[in-house]
């Protein structure tokens, strides 16, 4: 079971974690009223999702051959022999069982929408890496990431706890999305020559580090209006979201400015900090 555990990777839980934190703070800063038990149901399966794409990940990579001995992050367990491959892909599908489970009542709050928004969202916990078209080997990781991770999930979570849709809730999922995809890029960066050498064609590998940090550098800088722009829009107090867009900027300096592969899992772990801070400022200045 430890070994599963590694498999499910929690530092990445984060991603799934925070949009539906931050879906319902925007619900009860503009409705004035939120849903516990809503709230449960949607947070458990999106950490569903999230753990079943992960075990997939770990599995589908080792049958793919790109998890090896170059690998500079955490071990992955179907690739270094600790589970076998069909375990894992057992375990991803009892995950994505649960997260269906979990939707039922979801489904019965808010009709089809919740389908339009679920059976996507389970086929690509597969198809991220598996499939004909796998998205990660196909340099998409980035766009899944902020269009599942940050635009859905957010507005998606106000959905099911309003039953409404706004503009508010889009512009914080594209800022809980731009967060994310900071995660997924310090991860390719990390792992570029692996991806290289085994043919995983991330975009990274597609475009080149070079190219990609000129990317993520003017992700940040949307990023940072968007923060601003949507303090403005939701007239928060301003303060707070000043720093931590400085201390976004510091980590992402951080991590552009590194030469050493190896060093950018210390990033990672501050990248997945970073969004659980963000849904702590949000939350605090909803609250104020």
């Amino acid at each position: 079971m430890n070994a599963l555990f590694l498999a499910a990777r929690p530092k990445t839980l984060p991603a799934a974690i925070v949009p539906v934190w931050v879906g319902c703070a925007l619900a009860y800063h503009l409705k004035g009223e939120w849903s516990p038990t809503l709230m449960a149901c949607t947070l458990g399966a999106a950490i569903c999702i999230q753990i079943a794409t992960n075990l997939f990940n770990d599995a589908i990579d080792a049958q793919k051959g790109s998890d090896t001995e170059m690998r500079l992050g955490p071990k992955r367990v179907t690739a270094s022999g600790l589970v076998p491959r069909k375990t894992v892909f057992t375990w991803a599908g009892i995950f994505l069982g649960l997260a269906c489970l979990l939707s039922i009542f979801l489904i019965m709050e808010r009709g089809w929408v919740i389908f339009a928004i679920g059976i996507p969202s389970l086929y690509l916990a597969y198809g991220y890496t598996g499939g004909k078209f796998p998205l990660a080997y196909l340099g998409l990781g980035e766009m899944f990431v902020f269009i599942f991770f940050g635009l859905i999930a957010v507005v998606g979570t106000y959905f099911v706890q309003t039953g409404e849709w706004s503009y508010e809730a889009l512009l914080l999922g594209a800022i809980v999305g731009s967060l994310s995809c900071f995660l997924i890029a310090t991860n390719n960066l990390r792992d570029v020559e692996e991806d290289t050498s085994t043919g995983k064609k991330t975009l990274t590998v597609r475009i080149g580090s070079s190219f990609y940090k000129r990317l993520m550098f003017m992700s940040g800088a949307h990023c940072s209006l968007a923060i601003l722009g949507l303090w403005w829009w939701l007239d928060l107090k301003v303060g707070l979201e000043i720093a931590f867009i400085v201390l976004s900027w510091i980590l992402l300096n951080a991590v552009i400015m590194c030469k050493d592969p190896s060093k950018l899992n210390k990033h990672l772990a501050f990248s997945g900090m970073l969004l659980v801070l963000f849904g702590a400022l949000f939350q605090v200045a909803v609250m104020l």
